[in-house]
């Protein structure tokens, strides 16, 4: 062990490690608009110029956990799908599999995004992540119903986010993570029927 103290830059990363962290933690359980920076700023340990080096504001750390949410999702969705599935009609199917993971975790409370968007500004930093994860939502269901070669890809793929929707607000309100099985059996009528054998 070197006993190098670390670079401004290493305690820095660092810190804004702690704040995304705390966000995280506190956003996710309590909503973004419940949350006051201040509880954050004492929740990562830091001192609040830290928070507006590193963020910017309130807004910039919101953004930054919403992004940092939506990175995570889409990254777990790819490797899982890429891992368990060795077909785009699978991989349809297979993508409640996957988002029922998360109904199990410690503290679930359902989409984020929702969760942030109940009383948020129109137009807000809330606003734009939520449509990126929107958007990201869409198409991985378009894509992968095109590939699997489905009569209409874009009414597969929109009934595809309505049930996924659902199912994560029900396994939430429900306290139910078994509706993970519900909603991969209904996917699985939806895709055969869309998709010729």
């Amino acid at each position: 062990m070197s006993g190098k103290a670390p670079s401004p830059q290493e305690r820095s990363a660092a810190a804004r490690a702690r704040l995304l962290a705390a966000a995280s933690e506190l956003f996710y359980a309590e909503g973004v608009q419940s949350v006051g920076i201040d509880r954050v700023i004492d929740h990562a340990g830091v001192a609040k110029a830290t928070l507006y080096s590193a963020f910017g504001s309130k807004d910039g750390l919101v953004r930054a956990y919403l992004q940092a949410r939506h990175a995570s999702t889409a990254e777990r969705m790819a490797r899982e799908l890429q891992a368990r599935y060795d077909t785009a009609k699978e991989r349809l199917v297979g993508a409640f599999e996957v988002q029922g993971l998360s109904f199990t975790e410690p503290g679930f409370r359902g989409c984020a995004f929702v969760s942030a968007s109940a009383d948020a500004q129109p137009g807000g930093v809330v606003d734009q992540a939520a449509q990126d994860y929107r958007n990201w939502l869409h198409e991985l269901f378009f894509d992968l119903a095109q590939q699997a070669g489905a009569k209409d890809a874009k009414l597969l793929a929109q009934q595809l986010v309505l049930l996924y929707d659902g199912a994560g607000i029900s396994a939430w309100m429900d306290r139910d993570p078994s509706v993970q099985a519900a909603a991969r059996s209904i996917a699985a009528a939806l895709v055969d029927a869309a998709v010729p054998a």
